[in-house]
């Protein structure tokens, strides 16, 4: 049973960014991960100045963190590599003292102008210098749907959120961002009218002449008028 006493009449908040719980959360699925994130954020937001970060070492720093992460030695590492590929977070290599460091921030365009210009020399950290060993920068990638939906279409709801992962079960992950690109250049902004063109494109094919079957992908082309929000979806 979790000894949970509730929540003081005083207490210290932690800001989270909206983007979190629309366009993030929905791709987490390892606990592991989303415990790491939360004490990123409660890590970096008190901190000043424009050069914001955690360190490998804080974070080891945090024994109710470290304990509760399962897996095998070295499970901290993991997850934060897991977080990077994820580009939620930057890894840079440094060192204090000589000693070997790790520090993260979170992945935004300021903190990778940041990063460049540490590994430059323009900016400084007090006891800490770019490490010998740069790590390999992640190759820009596209919009996932989630975020692509929500800029663009309209408020990821919980049912909307169901809807996409269903979808990338069966459809290609550019095939979802080309059909919500068709559908805001068709000023149709629903995912109905989405659904309707992976439909389209799953019986007849895209224009590039690629088909789902291409994909390995070996579904009902009905899914989405069968399925439990079938009612959404009309032919």
């Amino acid at each position: 049973m979790i000894d949970f006493k509730g929540f003081p009449a005083k207490m210290r908040f932690t800001p989270i960014p909206n983007i979190v719980f629309s366009a993030l959360l929905p791709q987490i699925t390892d606990i592991n991960e989303l415990k790491v994130l939360l004490h990123i954020f409660e890590i970096v937001y008190p901190k000043k100045g424009k050069v914001r970060f955690v360190s490998n070492n804080e974070l080891m720093c945090h024994a109710g963190l470290v304990s509760s992460i399962k897996g095998a030695d070295g499970a901290l590492t993991g997850v934060l590599e897991a977080l990077v590929n994820k580009g939620v977070i930057l890894h840079l290599a440094v060192e204090e003292s000589e000693t070997a460091e790790s520090i993260y921030f979170f992945n935004s365009e300021a903190n990778r102008l940041i990063i460049d210009q540490i590994r430059s020399g323009e900016i400084t950290i007090s006891g800490l210098k770019p490490g010998k060993r740069i790590p390999v920068t992640r190759e820009e990638e596209p919009d996932d749907i989630f975020t692509l939906y929500e800029q663009n279409i309209g408020i990821l709801t919980p049912l909307i959120a169901d809807e996409l992962r269903e979808a990338e079960k069966e459809f290609p992950a550019d095939w979802i961002r080309d059909a919500i690109k068709e559908s805001v250049t068709q000023n149709k902004r629903s995912w109905r009218y989405i659904a309707r063109i992976l439909e389209t494109w799953s019986t007849k094919g895209k224009d590039d002449g690629t088909y789902r079957g291409d994909y390995k992908k070996n579904t009902d082309p009905d899914k989405y008028i069968k399925g439990r929000y079938g009612h959404m979806v009309q032919r």
